[in-house]
């Protein structure tokens, strides 16, 4: 299957899919995955709760982030693949983020909360076959396939990991 088809997928998400290297989604994936994990079981104790400027997120807010939109994106890909024409609501990423209560939770218990969440996300994109991957639904009022759905997924984390390494680290 070849890269999405940028015209089945809003601007703002462009973005994202040209950060995955990767030409096959599920190669991109399982690749990411331990790489995701090793960078957030290295990140100090002293760094999880830092913010690197006022009203920005914490690291742990930002990787409950990344859990919470691997949910989001992989629940409208299943109902894309599934033909669901339902026309999917957006997210307000920082509503989210104000009453996800991330400063409270346990660290190791979020990093077991991704690794089980993309082990997920990894089962469900790979049961896709071409047709379900190749899907258009609605989401937040834009069309999106599936098969661009799952880059978004991964261009995502690279994303905010850059992010992290940046301003954080």
């Amino acid at each position: 299957m070849p890269r999405p088809d940028l015209n089945t997928v809003p601007e703002w998400y462009h973005g994202y899919i040209k950060l995955v290297e990767e030409n096959n989604l599920m190669v991109a994936m399982k690749e990411q995955t331990p790489l995701l994990i090793r960078f957030f079981n290295r990140i100090p104790p002293s760094k999880r709760n830092y913010r690197y400027a006022k009203g920005k997120w914490s690291i742990k807010e930002l990787l409950q982030h990344l859990i919470d939109a691997e949910r989001v994106f992989a629940y409208r890909g299943l109902c894309f693949a599934r033909k669901d024409s339902t026309s999917l609501p957006g997210f307000d990423e920082n509503n989210y983020a104000d009453n996800a209560k991330s400063g409270k939770r346990d660290w190791n218990e979020m990093i077991e909360e991704l690794k089980a969440v993309r082990r997920s996300t990894e089962l469900l994109f790979g049961s896709f076959d071409k047709d379900q991957l190749s899907f258009v639904g609605t989401a937040n009022n834009n069309p999106v396939s599936v098969l661009a759905i799952g880059f978004i997924i991964v261009g995502h984390i690279s994303h905010h990991i850059t992010i992290v390494k940046e301003r954080y680290l």
